[in-house]
């Protein structure tokens, strides 16, 4: 059986998450950052363009249903 990830995951998949970590600590972009990293924002940003998101609650909720993949693919 062929497994497949989700879209988001392949999506996931092409950003190189190394370069990712040197770009933010250059900018110095997590500098005043209180628990929420750049890169759980850009998943999150992310994930609502891919669902088309149109609130809040639509955002939390979508999030809150995909948690357990997104910590055992993400890391």
């Amino acid at each position: 059986m062929i497994r497949h990830g989700s879209l988001l995951g392949q999506i996931l998949e092409l950003v190189p998450r190394v370069k990712f970590a040197e770009i933010v600590r250059r900018r110095g972009a997590e500098k005043a950052s209180k628990g929420f990293s750049s890169w759980d924002q850009f998943v999150a940003m992310l994930f609502c363009q891919l669902g088309q998101a149109h609130s809040l609650r639509e955002i939390v909720g979508g999030l809150g249903a995909t948690t357990r993949w997104l910590r055992a693919e993400g890391g």
